[in-house]
């Protein structure tokens, strides 16, 4: 029995090196080209981790937030930044647990996010800013505004999530889930397989992209290894989200924000135009506008048109 129980131990042991290479193996691979470049921009020093942005453009302040994806950045933004930075002092930032900015240990939740945004802008920026925010990030923005009224103006939203998805709360599988990708070796091998260049060239493909030859496969190459830098510690942003901790219902915040809102969405972005129209349909003064022949990341398949759309937004008081 003794003999048994050593046996198991030491395959126990042998099993957990292997994947522990694996891993490490996965994580090198991803990262040995060092594409997210950090010299061009700063870091904000915020009490739950390092903050990297960038600053460029001069006029009335706009700050552009990504997807809150684990292998999502600032690069998101890296073709609209520079057009929209000649009539704005353009903000980039990668979110907490993002690109290259610090990837701690902990639950990510909305509120997280709402304080870094508000603390970003009270001390960084210094004045009221516009906001432009992707999927779920959208309801970063919209909170911040219920949260203090005076950091953030105009809102545009790319491709929000539905009022009801965001309305979903933790439940039992979900927080098993979560547990799950934060188990060491194991969880970060689920992460890592989740995370491979083929599996985000797919979602390249199948959602963030319409026209598949307008892909950018060295971009495609970034946002692998902005999964897996800082040892894949995105791991915990992708089991806080997984988990649904990153969600909250917004409903009652979006109907009393007295905030200029819009709605940019992608024509084949999946239910775009319906979850648009939900908005809508309870707050009927948000404006709804469409990129045609785009998904769920217009702001790169078609940079020019979506600049257009953000002008009229901006350029209305």
């Amino acid at each position: 029995m003794k003999n048994k129980l050593k046996s198991c131990a030491i395959l126990a042991t042998l099993g957990a090196i292997t994947i522990h290479l694996i891993n490490k193996t996965l994580i090198e691979m991803a990262t040995k080209d060092s594409l997210l470049n950090s010299s061009e921009g700063n870091y904000y020093d915020w009490r739950f981790g390092k903050i990297y942005y960038r600053k460029q453009g001069n006029g009335k302040p706009l700050l552009l937030l990504h997807d809150l994806d684990a292998e999502s950045s600032g690069v998101e933004w890296k073709k609209v930044a520079a057009i929209l930075a000649e009539k704005h002092t353009v903000y980039t930032v990668d979110l907490l647990g993002c690109g290259r900015s610090e990837k701690p240990n902990i639950t990510y939740t909305n509120f997280l996010y709402v304080q870094m945004l508000t603390d970003f802008i009270k001390h960084i920026i210094g004045e009221k800013a516009d906001v432009v925010a992707t999927g779920e990030s959208a309801a970063i923005a919209v909170m911040a505004c219920g949260n203090d009224e005076n950091v953030i103006g105009k809102i545009c939203m790319v491709n929000p999530l539905s009022l009801t998805e965001l309305a979903k709360c933790p439940n039992k599988r979900t927080k098993t889930l979560k547990f799950l990708i934060e188990i060491p070796i194991i969880g970060t091998l689920l992460y890592n397989i989740i995370h491979s260049r083929e599996a985000i060239d797919e979602k390249f493909v199948d959602k963030y992209l319409y026209d598949e030859d307008a892909i950018d496969y060295q971009m495609t190459k970034i946002y692998h290894e902005s999964a897996h830098n800082e040892n894949a510690h995105s791991k915990y942003l992708f089991a806080s989200i997984k988990g649904g901790y990153t969600k909250t219902n917004i409903y009652h915040c979006i109907r009393k924000a007295t905030n200029s809102i819009c709605i940019i969405s992608g024509q084949y972005d999946e239910n775009s135009i319906e979850i648009a129209k939900q908005y809508q349909k309870h707050v009927p003064a948000i404006e709804c506008m469409c990129i045609k022949d785009t998904r769920h990341l217009p702001q790169i398949e078609q940079p020019e048109g979506f600049t257009e759309q953000l002008d009229i937004l901006f350029s209305a008081e």
